[in-house]
């Protein structure tokens, strides 16, 4: 009987699927059609789906509806539109850059992509490292606009201590972008040989601008003078509080 059974569900399988040659198997009315459920539980933004449209079909997964991946996350992009992939694909990272998340939406929201950041988000992952994340109005001409601000791409191309000096910002992390303002009449940016100022240094109502005898000729003068004055302060702060205070 059971023997009987099979025999008849496999006839109804090839009978059915031999009519109708012409319309696609996957619309085909057979007991033998594959569950068309999608492949993603919510499908809303960034998803590629059409029922019966057999370029929407995951091949891989045996279900409907593809993940749009963003075209600045592939590696070889021919334009700015995103491209379908299946779920096989983009778990084996086909064509996709490492240092893209294909797990988060976009800024805009319409595919998956998204820079890959540190878990403050001031720091972006550019080809196996780390570049600054500047906040917005920083960057004369960013590479590219992100969450937190904007990003120069060539880590050897990042903005000098002395240039953000003289717009009056240090590059000092604020917890979600560099670039730290000190209005430049309270505060003096001493820059080194590094992109983060050596010391900045209160200037406690001083009025750089004012005309003084004697006063520093030269960057270089300026300089020994601010250097005595914080040898002078760290005597005096040794001398009457002490580290616990």
């Amino acid at each position: 009987m059971k023997k009987a059974l099979y025999l008849s569900i496999f006839t109804i399988c090839v009978v059915t699927a031999s009519h109708g040659a012409s319309t696609p198997w996957w619309l085909r009315p057979t007991v033998c059609r594959l569950n068309p459920s999608t492949c993603y539980k919510n499908m809303t933004n960034g998803y590629f789906i059409d029922i019966g449209n057999s370029e929407t079909w995951d091949v891989s997964g045996n279900c409907w509806g593809l993940k749009l991946i963003c075209a600045d996350a592939l590696q070889n992009a021919t334009g700015t539109d995103s491209v379908p992939m299946e779920r096989a694909d983009i778990a084996a990272k086909k064509n996709i850059r490492s240092d893209f998340d294909t797990d988060k939406l976009s800024m805009d929201g319409d595919c998956f992509g998204r820079r890959i950041t540190s878990s403050d988000g001031s720091m972006a992952y550019v080809d196996k490292t780390y570049v600054p994340i500047w906040c917005p109005g920083i960057l004369s001409n960013p590479d590219e606009f992100l969450e937190n601000g904007e990003i120069e791409t060539n880590i050897n191309n990042q903005p000098k201590c002395t240039e953000l000096a003289d717009m009056g910002y240090a590059a000092i992390d604020t917890g979600k972008c560099y670039g730290k303002y000190f209005d430049s009449s309270q505060y003096y940016i001493e820059c080194g040989t590094k992109m983060q100022p050596s010391r900045i240094i209160i200037l406690n109502g001083a009025d750089t601008n004012a005309p003084q005898d004697g006063a520093p000729a030269t960057l270089t003068d300026a300089e020994r003078v601010f250097e005595s004055m914080y040898q002078t302060s760290a005597e005096q702060r040794k001398k009457y509080f002490s580290d616990s205070e």
